[in-house]
């Protein structure tokens, strides 16, 4: 076969490859995105679980979810540091936030061995924020705030 010979230019073909390309990069980039939307998610929905309980008045599976231990009752000298007296007092009805009647996860940021999850509780401004260990996913008072409040953060979160 010589170059006059070759075969004529199929147009549908190149269309047809330049349209599966350009499908499986669309797929890649949202696969990526989804990746990246999601890479918190088990640290989220353990903050998920703690403040349902919350909204339930629930303070037991509230303390057993704090501690990823629902079993806690059979062993509470093992959460000395912490106990349930002082978990109920910072999360009843006395507590900082009082009765708990709604609640919304705003966003995380993974930082070093956790995240920190934001929340807002029945709509007050002021956030609370939790940090929840990425090993044990055991829930505690977050040393920093983060601000979710970005253009950015509907790609992000």
């Amino acid at each position: 076969m010589t170059l006059l010979d070759a075969q004529q230019y199929d147009e549908s073909r190149d269309r047809r490859r330049r349209g599966i390309i350009i499908s499986a990069i669309i797929a890649g980039l949202f696969l990526l995105w989804v990746g990246f939307h999601l890479r918190n998610y088990p640290e989220r929905h353990a903050a998920n679980k703690f403040f349902s309980a919350l909204e339930r008045s629930d303070l037991e599976t509230a303390f057993g979810v704090w501690n990823n231990d629902a079993d806690w009752k059979r062993h509470p000298d093992k959460f000395s540091k912490y106990s349930y007296a002082e978990f109920g007092q910072d999360w009843g009805r006395s507590g900082e936030w009082g009765i708990i009647k709604s609640y919304a996860i705003d966003c995380s940021y993974a930082s070093g061995s956790g995240v920190i999850v934001q929340t807002t509780i029945n709509g007050r401004s002021k956030h609370a924020y939790l940090w929840v260990d990425k090993s044990d996913k055991t829930l505690h008072f977050s040393p920093d705030e983060i601000d979710c409040g970005n253009w950015w953060g509907w790609m992000t979160e």
